[in-house]
């Protein structure tokens, strides 16, 4: 699904060359469930950034899904991050003057679905993460965990083959995946009806991982 092949990036930072990655090989297959770890600095939200296709490397190949991305043209390469990639971000980015089931639906607007058929699906996710009754309240009338699971659902109301989960909404998440009611995180992905052909690439600074 994700194949990087001699991945390099670098910054200037006044007259400082950063090198954040320095010739990285990286393959990951469907249905992986991966931790990218490291100490601050080390180049984890750079390495993030390109796989998400926010930013481009300097140098090597990246291949999603067989497809070498430099050879994608911006509008492809917007399309792939709507559809095929959910983002559950480290500050849950939700749009302050919408409601929790309007943030949802908005990956569903810009896909091209109609209102009545994206609310009745965002009506769905936010009751499969706990937010039944919550819908029509807007971010600063919900708690930070539930402020979190708004942003959990935008991320997989399309179905992504790829989620990206930035660290401080690994536990909410790893929460919702192991509840008591659910045998595992493939039968909680289920019911969440996403594709159980996805890839799953957390983010974190503490190298300790039970």
């Amino acid at each position: 699904m994700i194949e990087m092949k001699n991945i390099s990036k670098s910054y200037l930072m006044g007259n400082e060359k950063i090198q954040a990655l320095n010739h990285i090989d990286l393959f990951i297959k469907k249905g992986e469930f991966i931790s990218i770890v490291g100490a601050s600095g080390s180049g984890k939200s750079t390495l993030m950034n390109v796989i998400e296709l926010l930013d481009v490397a300097d140098e090597g190949e990246y291949y999603l899904n067989g497809s070498n991305i430099k050879q994608r043209t911006q509008k492809e390469i917007a399309q792939i991050r709507n559809q095929e990639i959910g983002f559950i971000f480290q500050n849950f980015n939700l749009l302050p003057k919408l409601t929790a089931i309007e943030n949802v639906q908005v990956p569903l607007m810009y896909k091209g679905i109609p209102s009545k058929e994206s609310k009745k699906l965002g009506y769905e996710i936010l009751e499969k993460v706990g937010l039944k009754r919550r819908e029509k309240h807007l971010p600063n009338q919900l708690s930070g965990g539930q402020q979190q699971r708004v942003a959990i659902a935008r991320a997989l109301i399309n179905e992504p083959k790829i989620i990206l989960a930035d660290e401080p909404i690994i536990t909410q998440f790893s929460i919702l995946l192991t509840k008591k009611r659910y045998h595992s995180t493939r039968v909680q992905l289920t019911s969440l009806k996403i594709s159980l052909l996805y890839s799953n690439i957390k983010i974190q600074h503490n190298c300790n991982i039970i």
